[in-house]
């Protein structure tokens, strides 16, 4: 077996390992911030090359071209293009969890906001539980076409096909969440940074402080 190179190993570890020692040494740091900061050195060291790719990739994953807003959202109406900006938090990494999302329109109106108190869970599974959260409102919404906006890279580039999804407790909720992307007629998916997904955070963090 060849030796695996410095990038391999920095990219196994921040999608594999769950580094509890490390977050509890450094007040603030988060296993998902550990882990988006792994893969940064590792595309520092050696480029942006992709991880192992999972099976049928969404062909809806790139960037859509912009397409007219659709009229403000009132009482009653469907709303043809949603964008959900989700989140999700665990204290402790596993410990208390909570599940938010923030779904707007295509002018950046609110239309809700959304959380969910999980109980004793981990990070990663949090991030997808407010993925769902927000994709299954889209759907009883009506929304045909769907923006996915997550601070997760790992979730992000799980269900774009660039990363597989090893995880017996994350798989039934990856395979969730693609089944719901298939039903939309256009989808796209982007991480942005912490910083642009504070109203999705805040829910996920009032979930578990309100218990909701």
């Amino acid at each position: 077996m060849p030796t695996p190179s410095l990038v391999d190993l920095l990219r196994h570890i921040a999608r594999e390992e769950p580094l509890t020692a490390t977050v509890r040494a450094f007040r603030g740091l988060t296993r998902e911030h550990l882990g988006q900061l792994l893969d940064e050195a590792a595309d520092a060291l050696g480029g942006s090359t992709p991880g192992p790719a999972a099976s049928e990739p969404l062909e809806a994953a790139a960037p859509a071209a912009p397409s007219p807003a659709p009229e403000p959202v009132t009482p009653g109406s469907v709303v043809t293009r949603v964008r959900v900006y989700s989140d999700g938090a665990a204290r402790g990494n596993p410990g208390p969890a909570g599940a938010g999302a923030v779904l707007m329109d295509a002018q950046g109106a609110v239309i809700a906001r959304l959380g969910k108190f999980l109980g004793h869970q981990t990070n990663n599974y949090a991030e997808y539980a407010g993925l769902l959260l927000g994709l299954q409102h889209a759907r009883a919404l009506g929304a045909r076409e769907v923006e996915v906006y997550a601070d997760s890279e790992l979730l992000i580039r799980q269900l774009d096909g660039r990363y597989q999804v090893k995880s017996p407790t994350l798989k039934p909720l990856f395979q969730e969440a693609r089944a719901l992307l298939k039903t939309f007629s256009k989808v796209k998916l982007a991480h942005v940074p912490r910083a642009q997904n504070a109203e999705a955070d805040e829910m996920s963090n009032r979930a578990i402080d309100e218990r909701m």
